[in-house]
């Protein structure tokens, strides 16, 4: 009985050292780097081969890994390579590949390539015809941690070049077959949207199972002092994705054009969704600004002018904000609103088109404000809610040169309203001036006419008001001669 299982033991041991021996023997092989190759190659949807590997024991180093892809990822190259390879997964089929770090690694993508589903399919045909350790030796890998020092990508979107580098990659299991989390730190990411500045990686934390991507959350840094916080999801077969979360921490000067930025001040926030669906990137949000102040407009200037008050020359904004949507390069503003208690308010939508104008707004004045242009607070304003006097405004040419048309109508109701008064007011001067004067009807009827004149006058220097708002002009322009008075 004990020489039985003394002998059983001996066996055992035995075993045991032959299997270890041929274990390494086959990893020091040429053919364990070609199965690893074309594991790596499969997880990562491309074709490609390790360098020669130099082995220390269990542990191995090679100097790269260089990939080509019929996919979207049309690339990988990567450098520096040490892992080690255990055993422990050998009684479940799979070599345990652990303590794996990487110097650096590179991928280039192509989202704008319309994939051949007949080299898709042949490339699987391929991967699965992959080679395969014979006998007993397990054929499949199991990665159980994975560090990159630096990873680049490269990416050529729809709307132009991406680029993101410098970042820090850790990748461990994430319990399921071909599951694993990864976090990344650090690196910069450029967009080709020009709103978007470089954006600055904080932490981003990632889930990947079955050719799905999971962003589970992402903190980045953008302008100042901007920060931007999201979740999402990206299917690498339909290649549809959802992106949605908000930003803060921005201002006026981070996202509005260097003209506006020096005209508006204020502490900036959104929320934000992303998503291609329709075929295309669309994102939307809402947009508020909080303790904005609008100074330097040509309006500011008109309206305290007009109005004989300062109080139009800075704008305290005690309400600001709109809803948002971008698609194609084309940006809807709607349920706009600007608003200085009591002042003024501006609200309704906006197309930017390029660099087209589209707009339809609700204007609110204070009651006498225009009071020195005949007609204007009583057939173009009328009064109506917050106390203020309202009127339509339509908003059409371009960002360069807006233009609205509140202004033509000012003069219309400036002339309407003189002809209306001609008649009583010209009789009695007609009645008195034909006994103690004397004068010609006409020429009362061409005072009326100069004075309508004068009224337009008055109402084209105010247009400034209403182009004011969008930001047209400096206000300083030099009239042609002929226009000068």
């Amino acid at each position: 009985m004990i020489k039985t299982a003394v002998g059983l033991l001996i066996a055992g041991v035995l075993v045991t050292g032959i299997s270890y021996i041929m274990l390494r023997r086959y990893l020091h092989s040429d053919s364990f780097r070609k199965f690893l190759s074309a594991e790596a190659s499969d997880m990562a949807g491309v074709t490609g081969e390790f360098a020669p590997f130099r082995w220390e024991g269990l542990a191995v180093e090679t100097d790269s890994f260089d990939a080509k892809g019929a996919g979207i990822v049309t690339g990988v190259r990567a450098d520096g390579l040490h892992t080690e390879v255990g055993f422990g997964g050998v009684s479940r089929g799979v070599w345990e590949i652990k303590s794996t770090s990487l110097k650096r690694l590179e991928m280039f993508v192509d989202a704008t390539k319309t994939v051949d589903e007949a080299v898709t399919a042949e490339v699987k045909r391929d991967s699965k015809k992959k080679p395969q350790p014979s006998g007993w030796l397990p054929r499949d890998a199991e990665l159980q941690g994975l560090d990159v020092s630096e990873v680049s990508v490269k990416a050529l979107l729809n709307e132009g070049p991406a680029t993101a580098a410098g970042m820090k990659v850790h990748v461990e299991p994430a319990g399921a077959k071909n599951a694993y989390r990864a976090e990344v730190r650090g690196g910069t990411i450029r967009m080709p949207f020009k709103i978007l500045p470089e954006i600055r990686l904080d932490r981003v934390r990632t889930r990947y199972q079955d050719k799905r991507v999971f962003l589970t959350d992402a903190t980045v840094l953008a302008w100042k002092n901007g920060r931007i916080e999201g979740s999402g999801e990206w299917d690498m077969n339909t290649r549809q994705y959802t992106l949605e979360g908000g930003a803060s921490g921005l201002t006026c000067e981070d996202i509005f054009s260097e003209d506006w930025s020096k005209r508006m001040t204020g502490d900036v926030a959104t929320t934000f969704s992303m998503d291609n669906s329709s075929g295309s990137p669309t994102a939307r949000g809402k947009l508020t600004i909080q303790r904005g102040v609008i100074t330097a407009l040509p309006m500011l200037d008109a309206l305290a002018a007009y109005a004989d008050t300062r109080r139009f020359r800075v704008l305290n904004l005690n309400e600001a904000h709109t809803d948002w949507r971008w698609q194609k390069g084309e940006l809807a503003l709607t349920n706009f609103v600007l608003s200085s208690d009591g002042l003024v308010r501006l609200e309704g939508s906006l197309t930017i088109r390029g660099r087209d104008l589209d707009g339809l707004f609700r204007l609110g004045l204070a009651p006498g404000t225009l009071a020195r242009i005949p007609g204007a607070e009583t057939d173009v304003f009328i009064a109506g809610e917050r106390g203020l006097l309202w009127t339509t405004l339509r908003v059409t040419g371009t960002l360069d040169d807006p233009k609205e048309d509140v202004t033509d109508r000012l003069i219309a109701a400036a002339g309407m309203r003189m002809f209306d008064q001609i008649p009583e007011t010209g009789e009695k001067v007609i009645k008195f001036t034909r006994s103690i004067i004397g004068d010609d009807p006409n020429k009362v009827i061409d005072k009326g006419v100069k004075i309508i004149e004068q009224g337009s006058g008055i109402i084209n220097d105010v247009s400034g008001v209403l182009d004011g708002f969008l930001g047209s002009g400096s206000g300083n322009e030099e009239k042609p001669k002929d226009e000068k008075k």
